[in-house]
């Protein structure tokens, strides 16, 4: 029945070869497609999962919850999300990305349709933020799976980081989209002020309408292999061909051998993996609990914290493209030793943070500015380290096993963990253990700072 079911998303098939002559502009137009299709539509991934974080504050003053509740209700989906990222990375690199993309965001949408009518029942929105993690899963993978089949290895660093830019656009820009859409409500209302109950609604109803357009596109843009549209493959149209120890990279591979030839025995992936949860900490330590702890212990207004929220996100967008251009030109493909260095930075930018007095906020600003420039970079790194340590048919996989770490475990810990911290011992505990995680993870980064690709023990595997 599964088996069935999965036969919905199965790769494209491989067409005739168009003529050579109509080959470079039409993979130059594809490319273009491909990565605008990946790019918006992992925008709205992220409008229909940091809604959440908008909502806290008024789940804590509307609703009477407390600052565990809301975390509670948030690591129901970091816990779905790390599970689904893995086993739904590993569906998606045997699936064609344009369907599968396609239906996770759409049910995302529905979701968060959904939540607001279950507002104050911990448990029921516990049930359905689980269910919006899981389809949130179906995100990242084939994002993967598109990059590595579209792009050749050797751009992989900036052409990866370019598409991570949908990270800080999608979860920046649902702060401001919500702003105009209560202005626009408030219009509407003739100038009064519309309800708290209201905005709640909003933050979730504006971002899910959003995202169930895009995923529609999806459908109609989005293409699975080259090979499928006609053209050959990005290694023989580049003339770029990295060992990555198997003899045909076309070849999809059935999940056992994924799992048991390139990713469990893989240790270098192991070490990013654990690498990954502390760098979550810190990424949703300071990034999810911005709006509350700006609003309860920095005297900031609401509309003022939901920008902050964005100048977090925005600041990542640079950080990014530094991040991966140094990586390819700089360290000659190692991502480890940029990480580690963002990562001491990063330790520095959140102690200035935890320290500034209230109302202060341009501080608060350039400090939230300096975390989101340096923070996404490792997240990006560490997503491209794990295609890099594998071949593109397991890419989604690996990626996946990276994203199970990083969201079951320090998602988790940033969520349920630091909500409860901050219930027993404020705000100083949070910020002791967020430095905890900078500072492990530049032991960790370091450990793997010489590492790329490993052909020898492709080979092996092979």
């Amino acid at each position: 029945m599964f088996e069935k079911l999965l036969s919905v998303y199965k790769p494209a098939p491989f067409t005739e070869l168009l003529p050579v002559e109509k080959v470079p502009a039409t993979y130059t137009r594809m490319r273009t497609q491909m990565m605008l299709s990946i790019f918006f539509g992992y925008i709205f991934f992220y409008f229909v999962r940091n809604s959440f974080s908008l909502a806290k504050p008024y789940l804590i003053s509307g609703y009477g919850m407390s600052k565990g509740d809301v975390g509670l209700i948030a690591t129901g989906l970091a816990v779905s999300y790390g599970i689904s990222k893995f086993v739904m990375g590993n569906v998606s690199d045997r699936s064609n990305p344009r369907y599968f993309m396609a239906t996770g965001l759409l049910l995302s949408g529905l979701v968060n349709l959904v939540f607001p009518t279950f507002a104050g029942s911990v448990a029921v929105m516990f049930v359905l933020w689980f269910a919006n993690g899981w389809a949130q899963g179906m995100g990242w993978a084939p994002c993967a799976r598109t990059l590595t089949h579209w792009f050749s290895d050797h751009e992989r660093g900036t052409i990866f980081a370019t598409w991570n830019l949908a990270h800080n656009v999608g979860g920046g820009m649902v702060g401001p989209v919500v702003n105009g859409a209560v202005a626009l409500a408030t219009l509407l209302a003739a100038g009064a002020v519309i309800s708290a109950g209201l905005t709640f609604r909003i933050i979730f109803y504006v971002p899910a309408i959003l995202a169930i357009t895009m995923g529609l596109l999806l459908l109609v843009f989005l293409r699975d292999t080259p090979q499928s549209c006609g053209l050959p493959s990005i290694e023989d149209y580049k003339n770029d061909h990295p060992d990555t120890g198997v003899a045909d990279p076309e070849k999809e591979m059935t999940a056992k051998e994924i799992l048991f030839n390139f990713i469990f025995n893989n240790k270098p992936l192991w070490i990013i993996a654990v690498a990954n949860i502390f760098i979550y900490v810190v990424r949703y330590g300071v990034l999810n609990w911005a709006p509350t702890y700006l609003t309860a212990a920095k005297n900031c207004p609401a509309g003022t914290s939901r920008w902050l929220f964005f100048l977090y996100e925005a600041a990542g967008i640079p950080g990014t493209l530094l991040a991966g251009w140094a990586s390819d030109k700089l360290f000659g493909g190692r991502r480890s030793p940029v990480s580690a260095i963002f990562m001491v930075l990063v330790t520095i930018a959140v102690w200035v943070y935890w320290k500034n007095p209230p109302g202060h906020f341009l501080v608060d600003a350039l400090s939230l500015f300096t975390i989101g420039f340096l923070i996404y970079g490792p997240i990006m790194l560490i997503g491209v380290s794990a295609v890099d340590l594998v071949p593109k048919k397991a890419a989604g996989t690996s990626a996946g096993f990276t994203g199970f770490f990083g969201y079951v475990f320090g998602a988790v810990i940033a969520e349920l963990g630091l909500g409860r911290i901050v219930d027993r011992w404020g705000w100083d505990g949070g910020f002791i253990l967020i430095l905890g995680a900078c500072v492990i993870s530049v032991i960790l980064f370091a450990a793997t700072w010489n590492v790329h690709h490993n052909p020898e023990r492709l080979k092996a595997r092979g």
